[in-house]
C-alpha cells in the first residue's frame, strides 16, 4: 500500500508511522507542525523517524525550492526508513494538497490531522473550524477526486458528550457534544458518511479513548501531572478528583488502526465508525496513584471543580471492533505507564 498519514508529527501519528514502516508500506507523512504545543517535541519525533527538522525547516524558509524532479512539492526523505518521506502543508490548503494526492497516486489515507484539546476550543473556536472542518472537507475532496480505496479519519470518545449509558456505544446517541472540539469531530463522521453515500468512498472514523504513552502530547494528563509532580509542583485534579478515564496505550491503539486500513466498510453507503480505546475505565485517583509509584514522588493535588467542556467519565464498549478486525488491547495500565515515565525521563534528561 502507499498510505498518506496526516498529522505525521502529531503522537499517534508518529507512532503509526514507525509501524506502517514495521509492515513493508511506501508511507508519505504531512503536518503543518503548528505552535499548539511545543514544537521541539514534535521535531524530536520527526527525528527519531529520521525526518530532519533542518531539511524541514530549510524548504519552509526557502519556498522557492519547493520543487523536486519528481513533482512541484520537495519532501524530506528519511534517514531511517527508506520508504518514508514527509512534507510539511498544512490540510486547510487545498491547492497544495491537490498536487500532494496528484503527485503520490497514494491508496489509503489516515487522517490524523486536527486541532486537538476539548479545553482550548473554548479559547480559540476558529481554529477548530479551520482544520477540523475546512481541512477535513479538503481530505474528503482529494480522497474522491484521486479514488483512494479507503479513507480512515480520527474521531473521538468526546462525541458521546455527557453520556450518561456506560460503556459508550457506537449505536449510541451522539447529538448533544459539549464541546465545540466534540462538534467538530462529530461533524467529521457526518460528512464522511455523505461522501461514502454519494461518492462511494469507503471511509472508517475512530473515536479514539484518553490515548497515553512515550511521546504523549504535553496538553493532557499524564504528561501535565508527570511534569509537575517531578518538579513538586501542584497538579490540578478536576471535579475533586471524581472522573474516570478509559486509559489506553499507543501500542493498543496503534495496532487498531493498522488493523482497520485494509478492512473496507461492509454497509451501504460504505462508512463505519468505531470506538477504539481499552474498555477499563480507571478512577483518576488510581491513575494518580500509579504515577506516583512509577516516579516515586507524591504529588501535590489541587483539587477543582469540574471544567467546562469535560465529561465525567469515557468508557468504550469495543465489541464491535474486536469482532470485525479482533482488536483485543492487552497493554496493563501499570505496565503502560511504567513505559511512559521511562521515556519521560530519557527524554527530560
Amino acid at each position: 500500500m502507499k498510505i498518506l498519514v496526516t498529522g505525521a508529527a502529531g503522537f499517534i501519528g508518529f507512532h503509526l508511522v514507525e509501524a506502517l514502516m514495521k509492515e513493508g508500506h511506501e508511507v508519505v507523512g504531512i503536518d503543518n507542525i503548528n505552535d499548539y504545543y511545543d514544537i521541539n517535541l514534535k521535531y524530536a519525533r520527526l527525528n527519531e523517524s529520521g525526518i530532519s527538522r533542518t531539511e524541514v525547516e530549510n524548504l519552509d524558509c526557502h519556498p522557492e525550492f519547493e520543487s523536486s524532479d519528481e513533482g512541484t512539492l520537495a519532501y524530506v526523505r528519511s534517514t531511517k526508513h527508506e520508504k518514508y518521506q514527509f512534507l510539511k502543508i498544512d490540510i486547510t490548503d487545498l491547492p497544495k494538497m491537490e498536487n500532494l494526492f496528484e503527485e503520490q497516486n497514494f491508496s489509503h489515507v489516515v487522517n490524523l490531522a486536527a486541532q486537538a484539546g476539548v479545553r482550548y476550543s473554548l479559547e480559540n473556536p476558529h481554529a477548530y473550524v479551520q482544520s477540523n472542518v475546512v481541512g477535513f472537507v479538503n481530505i474528503l475532496e482529494c480522497c474522491r477526486h484521486y479514488k483512494i480505496e479507503h479513507l480512515i479519519y480520527a474521531s473521538s470518545s468526546s462525541v458521546y458528550g455527557a453520556n450518561s449509558k456506560i460503556p459508550f456505544s457506537e449505536d449510541d446517541r451522539v447529538d448533544h457534544p459539549v464541546s465545540l472540539y466534540a462538534a467538530t469531530k462529530k461533524s467529521n463522521e457526518l460528512m464522511a458518511y455523505t461522501y461514502s453515500h454519494l461518492y462511494e468512498l469507503p471511509t472508517t472514523g475512530l473515536r479514539f479513548f484518553t490515548v497515553y504513552g512515550p511521546w504523549g502530547r504535553p496538553d493532557m494528563a499524564p504528561m501535565l501531572f508527570a511534569n509537575a509532580i517531578t518538579k513538586g509542583e501542584p497538579i490540578k485534579v478536576f471535579n475533586n478528583g471524581d472522573m474516570k478515564r478509559d486509559f489506553t496505550y499507543i501500542d493498543d491503539i496503534v495496532e487498531g488502526v493498522v488493523r482497520c486500513i485494509s478492512v473496507l466498510p461492509k454497509n451501504d453507503p460504505k462508512a463505519e465508525v468505531f470506538n477504539i480505546g481499552n474498555s477499563k475505565p480507571v478512577d483518576l485517583m488510581d491513575f494518580i496513584s500509579i504515577m506516583e509509584t512509577s516516579l516515586e514522588k507524591i504529588a501535590q493535588k489541587n483539587f477543582m471543580p469540574m471544567q467546562d467542556g469535560d465529561v465525567k467519565c469515557t468508557y468504550a464498549n469495543t465489541e464491535y471492533l474486536s469482532s470485525t478486525v479482533n482488536y483485543m488491547p492487552n497493554t496493563d495500565l501499570v505496565d503502560g505507564v511504567t513505559k511512559f515515565i521511562t521515556w519521560f525521563k530519557n527524554y527530560k534528561n
